[in-house]
């Protein structure tokens, strides 16, 4: 019996999750994650209903993208998502937390500002497949107002609107020129930073209409990439850079990162440190108020989520831990970055785990 992997042609991080499937060569199934299997299945499982989940074979379920990935890295062999030299394993690292936990906000601008009759239809699809279209289009309605009801905590609104559509205009204009020189972020495989990528770039601003074709048309080559990424031609091939190369045409997109995310994350941290302080025997919330960020020089607030301390934990930690020669590498490297120091010198009080679906502290 094939794994079963619960989760939706719409789905960001379902998007993220099926790419690596899919290159790693799992046997799966995937099953759409319709009402009725959210009620049968996920929610009694997982405690809540989110996508995606994986049922192995071995009954065991999973849920986090980043957890159903490293589950099949060290059950399958061969070729690694994750780079075994330093500067390159924190280079994919980082970019993994990018796109989850940063490209969401562009990814969601264009889905409900630019694509929002055409995802109800999706929604309804999805959550009812064989109803009609009228009525997929009421049950994605309703099933839809949830989601588009995120942006405003997510920061998108009418004053910085303007800024993150700069921003992913020029986050696109970067990552073109870099694959037109590269298949994927470190060479001609993909890596965990590559899939980080992925689930917002396809499955909101590829797949997604009018933000697809915004894509197509001014970054051609990304549009390219995303293929590469979704549509698997040769499982488990390719090879990363030799002699831990990072492309120059990477330092822009990391630049881009440390500006606008590591500010946001530290304020969040802090944060965090206060309630945790002050809260600890209550269980970790997906907010811990709203914080400032900033973007192309425009101020917004949106909600500060603790989960992203936890894949923030995943490149501090590997860096912390690095041996003394490869440290000294990597922060050569660094050095070379515009406002890397806000990684390097990053204080975050309290660690946090993910265990049985629920953040906690370590």
């Amino acid at each position: 019996m094939p794994h079963k992997f619960y989760g939706g042609p719409l789905s960001l991080y379902s998007g993220k999750a099926r790419a690596y499937l899919d290159w790693k060569g799992v046997d799966y199934e995937e099953i759409l994650s319709t009402t009725e299997v959210y009620r049968t299945i996920i929610v009694p499982k997982v405690g809540r209903p989110v996508i995606p989940v994986m049922v192995t074979e071995a009954g065991e379920t999973l849920q986090d993208t980043t957890l159903i990935i490293d589950h099949f890295e060290a059950q399958i062999g061969g070729p690694s998502v994750y780079p075994d030299t330093p500067k390159q394993r924190l280079v994919a690292l980082l970019m993994e937390v990018f796109g989850d936990e940063w490209l969401v906000i562009p990814a969601m601008h264009y889905r409900w500002n630019y694509n929002e009759e055409w995802v109800y239809g999706e929604f309804g699809a999805v959550a009812a497949p064989a109803a009609s279209k009228e009525e997929q289009l009421t049950i994605g309605r309703e099933r839809g107002q949830t989601f588009k009801g995120f942006c405003p905590i997510l920061g998108i609104n009418e004053q910085t609107i303007p800024a993150i559509e700069s921003s992913y205009e020029a986050l696109l204009a970067d990552l073109d020129r870099h694959f037109v020189q590269y298949d994927y972020l470190l060479g001609s495989r993909p890596s965990i930073g590559d899939y980080g990528l992925i689930g917002p770039l396809f499955a909101h601003l590829y797949r997604d209409p009018v933000s697809g074709e915004i894509m197509k048309r001014l970054a051609p080559n990304v549009a390219a990439w995303v293929e590469r990424m979704v549509d698997v031609q040769q499982p488990l091939s390719g090879e990363f850079l030799p002699d831990d190369e990072i492309p120059d045409t990477l330092v822009p997109v990391l630049e881009r990162m440390m500006a606008e995310q590591m500010p946001f994350l530290q304020k969040t941290a802090d944060m965090f440190a206060a309630w945790a302080e002050t809260n600890p025997d209550i269980e970790i919330p997906r907010a811990v108020g709203m914080a400032d960020f900033a973007v192309e020089g425009v101020t917004g607030q949106r909600i500060a989520p603790p989960f992203s301390l936890w894949m923030l934990q995943r490149p501090l930690d590997y860096y912390r831990d690095l041996p003394e020669a490869d440290k000294l590498a990597v922060d050569a490297f660094l050095s070379t970055i515009d406002g890397a120091s806000a990684f390097r010198n990053f204080t975050a009080e309290r660690q946090l785990a993910f265990k049985n679906f629920k953040l906690g502290l370590a």
